[in-house]
């Protein structure tokens, strides 16, 4: 257990112009609260700083103007770095005097942390390069083509590989920093803020479920195209391969290789792509039950349903349900 007499633990937050606003506070909160309730049980909290290359007034995406201190001297004691995310972020990778910083800083910080894009300013100073990362499933394969170096995962809310954590997008920060405290305070201190905060400690399942349908692109080949509009357009069809083989005036072997060739993945697993996006929009506009939803979306029992769905989104259709229904 740490001394109450221990100095604070130094939280270093950047900002810069065009940020998230979310990115910052979101985290910034999650600190301050975790500090007073660690302060209260007679242990150690945190000393925060919202920083920025250009000091003062720093002006997010949404509007909002967010009051920073200038980057503190490299060799000030800094614990844990935490590079917030946003649509400045490009620029922000690109800012001399930031990057010249947080070079000099990031390797004696114990930790260093990203919330959603900021990912992109830490590949850009390399403290990714051979690690696990994650970012806003939206941006993640932006990420992966500019840095191949990182490995992004776009489904976890956030991740930890070493000393370096970073987490998926806007709110997923405020995921990212409980995690924090939980692993210097532990589960009590942690489990106490996410009270206070009224969130989970640990948020069911992953990013994906939250995530837009993104469609793979189109085939070249005509004939493969028509047979992705067929199982788009009637989800719950005849769509084993042999069907859609059939479908394309092609032998089984010649489709399978053809199309997992112009789609990306097998005709199989295209299939169940889209059959969980059109379970996803069932659960949230309608009232049928799960063997029902499962019928009419080709799964056939809501057993299928829910083992696709866990696969797919990293949560169960039931738990998807109670969270994105919009029926009155």
């Amino acid at each position: 257990m740490d001394r109450p007499t221990a100095a604070p633990r130094h939280i270093v937050i950047v900002a810069f112009p065009g940020l998230q606003s979310l990115d910052a506070v979101g985290p910034f909160e999650v600190f301050s609260t975790a500090s007073q309730v660690a302060e209260h049980a007679g242990r150690r909290g945190y000393r925060l700083s919202l920083v920025s290359s250009i000091g003062g007034a720093v002006v997010a995406e949404s509007g909002l103007e967010l009051a920073t201190h200038s980057l503190p001297h490299p060799a000030e004691p800094i614990d844990t770095l935490v590079v917030a995310g946003g649509g400045g972020v490009y620029d922000a990778r690109h800012d001399p005097v930031l990057m010249t910083w947080l070079s000099a800083v990031a390797p004696r910080c114990r930790r260093v942390t990203t919330v959603c894009t900021g990912a992109f300013v830490a590949a850009e100073a390399g403290w990714l390069d051979g690690c696990r990362a994650t970012t806003h499933w939206a941006r993640a394969a932006r990420l992966a083509k500019e840095y191949p170096a990182v490995t992004v995962d776009p489904d976890p809310i956030y991740v930890r590989d070493g000393n370096v954590w970073t987490s998926a997008g806007v709110t997923a920060g405020i995921d990212l920093s409980l995690a924090l405290v939980q692993d210097d305070l532990g589960t009590d201190i942690a489990q106490t803020t996410a009270r206070w905060l009224v969130m989970f400690l640990h948020r069911p399942g992953g990013q994906t479920q939250f995530a837009a349908p993104v469609w793979v692109p189109r085939a070249e080949r005509s004939t493969v195209r028509a047979v992705q509009a067929l199982v788009e357009a009637a989800p719950g069809g005849d769509h084993r391969v042999p069907a859609l083989a059939a479908a394309a005036a092609m032998s089984v072997r010649h489709f399978s290789r053809v199309f997992t060739a112009e789609v990306g993945e097998s005709p199989g697993r295209y299939v169940e792509r889209v059959r969980v996006e059109a379970a996803r929009h069932e659960l949230e506009t309608t009232d049928d039950t799960l063997d029902v939803v499962a019928r009419r979306c080709g799964f056939g029992t809501a057993e299928t349903l829910r083992r696709s769905f866990q696969r797919r989104l990293g949560v169960a259709p039931d738990s998807y349900r109670r969270r994105f229904h919009t029926v009155a």
